[in-house]
């Protein structure tokens, strides 16, 4: 009885129209990567259809032991182009930095992302705060919800900007020891949806 009612149950799925639910495989291309922190050149990009990652050599920013009084902050841009077919629109679903923070205590240090449309004033933003001692890696992600997603306007071609930034400020550590964050990576995916 079981099997029978199984057949049946299939056969009228497989008369039921299938529903379009996978989006369309987009183009995506980091066309710069630059900052204080990532010179021309100084990083490695890969990307897929709808993933990038990125490893930085020199995104590094340091207080104490030495460092220069510009080197407390430091930043990277990211800037994507995502090409879609007509009728469809495309919003960044997630990024994630990782890196490594030293930390002396009385020093503190800050990672923050932020990341706009091109030609958009609204800023979405996530950011995590570091206290010494601390000797640890991190990670600090962008994860909007499906509802929280900025979306370019349909029809028109707007870049994802991803800017990163890297604080470190000495406060009563020794300024004689150093104090370091650093990126190592970061790691992205859009997102396609119908207009």
């Amino acid at each position: 009885m079981l099997n029978t009612a199984a057949v049946a149950l299939f056969a009228l799925s497989a008369l039921a129209p299938a529903e379009a639910t996978e989006e369309p495989a987009p183009r995506l291309e980091v066309v710069t990567v630059n900052g204080s922190g990532c010179p021309a050149g100084d990083a490695d990009v890969t990307t897929t259809d709808r993933t990038f990652s990125v490893g930085y050599h020199t995104f590094l920013a340091r207080a104490g032991g030495g460092s220069a009084p510009t080197d407390f902050r430091k930043n990277c841009q990211l800037n994507i182009r995502v090409n879609v077919p007509e009728g469809y629109t495309y919003g960044l679903q997630k990024t994630s930095y990782r890196g490594y923070v030293h930390l002396q205590e009385g020093a503190s240090a800050l990672t923050r992302i932020s990341t706009y449309l091109q030609g958009s004033s609204e800023t979405k933003s996530v950011s995590q705060a570091f206290t010494g001692p601390a000797s640890e890696s991190w990670q600090v992600s962008y994860r909007p919800s499906q509802a929280e997603i900025v979306w370019a306007p349909c029809g028109e071609q707007r870049n994802i900007n991803i800017n990163a930034e890297l604080r470190v400020t000495l406060g009563t550590a020794d300024p004689e020891r150093l104090n370091f964050s650093i990126a190592e990576s970061s790691t992205g995916a859009v997102r396609v949806r119908r207009c």
